[in-house]
């Protein structure tokens, strides 16, 4: 049974990457914030953890990165991209002032993330769980029994959430009213189901599943290189992290999920040592100290994330395909972004609808800044195998050091997919590719065909929601700076 209640400004349920830096917004706002977690930090999570220039800056924006860099993760500012044959290396424009990527283990990043939201005044409560949501009217919103009892289809009918009822882990039960509950607590969000955010409105399978473990490295002078290796329809990389290691990743066609079930570890060597010739040749001397982690068969989605009192932060409301590591950098983004939003809001009053059409606004900004990203990411997480113009782009990327770093500029979100791989672009490697002896002319069409016929269709996706069948309602904002008419920036 539920203890006396107590009230905040916000309630946040997760406290990783999108919760900390909403409560981080809020708490520096003058807000009471209270954010709970099953977890105690320091905690493991399924993560690649790679951050671009882009993520790093939004660090800093949070006041976060100076604890970050204190873990000890070198700086990374060469990034290598390599097909048979050919290897691109480059370098990132400054984001922000942060020329350099970092891959950061979890346990420390989402422990620096939570020690800045209680620094910036946030209340962090760990190794508490939400088991329901408190409706206006007196209504529970369901609860997570953990049994499958709860169907998770309370909807805005069932009255306004209102706030959580959280269990402790010694059992003890109470209630958290707030006008606003977000729910920042990943792709499986209580919140989510327990607010009836409904099933995704923009989804897709990923193409490629994940498996990753950490090396040793004795290897000082690759240390400052991101480095990334295709062959055939695998992909393999390998980012230097704190405590002396490198995390080496794979992402192979998510049809091959069922090589790495029963024992991962055997297969995640033999696929190294077999199927990406460069990476084991990066991987000389070192030993994995590690265990296997993995994911597959991922979904990458929009869901609805505004609703009466509630909003969806981070994964909760949106995934994308790993294969870009743009994971944390939208998580943080958009999670100060809410804080930023819901402060101003509160600070109104805490009126209802001041805080509804907040959260909508929100919404719709995530979705304009988000959707590109989105599509560019569904394409690079196909899975095809390599052919001729990725031979080509590669030629090109090695040739054209400006170019090399536009490419990289777009994981930062700096530069859009659109303005990097060009029409004039791809018919130029076409060109050439067709030129080459040995091209199989017809299957370079047919695929070049196939991507032009994707781009238009993403251009139709986006148009769509832009222009008002989105559950957040019409997309489109003012102008902003760089951005083409009918495109967002995606920065």
């Amino acid at each position: 049974m539920a203890v006396n209640g107590e009230r905040a400004d916000a309630v946040i349920v997760g406290a990783r990457c999108a919760g900390s830096a909403t409560a981080v917004a809020l708490a520096r706002a003058g807000r009471k914030v209270i954010a709970v977690d099953s977890a105690r930090f320091p905690s493991p999570v399924v993560s690649t953890h790679l951050l671009w220039p882009g993520g790093l800056a939004e660090l800093a924006g949070i006041g976060a990165l100076e604890r970050v860099e204190a873990l000890g993760a070198p700086r990374l500012p060469v990034a290598a991209v390599a097909v048979p044959g050919i290897t691109a290396s480059g370098r990132y424009s400054p984001v922000g002032g942060v020329d350099y990527a970092m891959c950061v283990r979890r346990t420390g990043l989402d422990l620096a993330l939570v020690e800045t939201a209680r620094e910036a005044g946030a209340e962090v409560r760990e190794g508490a769980r939400v088991v329901g949501l408190l409706r206006a009217g007196g209504g529970g919103g369901g609860s997570d029994k953990g049994d499958g009892s709860d169907k998770g289809d309370g909807s805005d009918r069932d009255g306004r959430v209102t706030g959580v009822v959280v269990r402790e882990r010694d059992g003890r039960t109470y209630e958290i009213h707030s006008p606003v509950v977000v729910g920042a607590d990943g792709r499986r969000s209580t919140v989510a189901r327990l607010a009836g955010a409904g099933p995704p409105y923009l989804s897709g399978p990923d193409g490629r599943a994940c498996y990753y473990a950490y090396f040793d490295d004795p290897h000082p002078e690759l240390r400052p290189v991101a480095a990334q290796w295709r062959q055939g329809r695998e992909l393999g990389t390998a980012f230097p992290c704190d405590g002396d290691l490198t995390l080496v990743l794979l992402m192979p066609p998510d049809s091959r999920a069922g090589d790495f079930r029963g024992d991962p570890g055997r297969e995640y060597d033999r696929t190294i040592a077999e199927l990406l010739p460069g990476l084991h040749a990066r991987l000389a001397g070192c030993t994995r100290r590690s265990k296997v982690f993995g994911a597959a068969h991922l979904e990458s989605f929009f869901r609805r994330s505004a609703g009466p009192g509630w909003a969806l932060a981070g994964d909760s409301g949106h995934f994308k395909d790993p294969v870009t590591a743009q994971g944390i950098r939208d998580a943080v983004r958009f999670g100060r972004l809410l804080g930023e939003t819901l402060a101003e809001a509160i600070g109104a009053g805490a009126d209802d609808a001041a805080v509804d059409r907040a959260v909508a606004a929100w919404q719709r900004r995530r979705d304009r800044e988000c959707l590109e990203t989105f599509h560019w990411t569904a394409r690079m997480g196909r899975a095809d195998p390599v052919g001729p113009l990725d031979v080509e782009m590669h030629r090109a990327l090695r040739a054209d050091p400006a170019l090399m770093t536009a490419f990289l500029d777009v994981y930062s979100r700096t530069v859009r997919p659109g303005q990097a791989l060009t029409l004039r672009r791809l018919a130029g490697w076409t060109a050439r590719a067709l030129l080459r002896p040995g091209t199989d002319r017809y299957g370079l069409l047919r695929y070049v065909g196939v991507t032009i016929r994707e781009l238009r269709s993403e251009r139709h996706t986006t148009a769509r929601l832009l222009n008002g069948t989105s559950p957040a309602g019409p997309l489109r904002g003012p102008p902003e700076a760089g951005s083409p008419e009918g495109f967002p920036a995606d920065r």
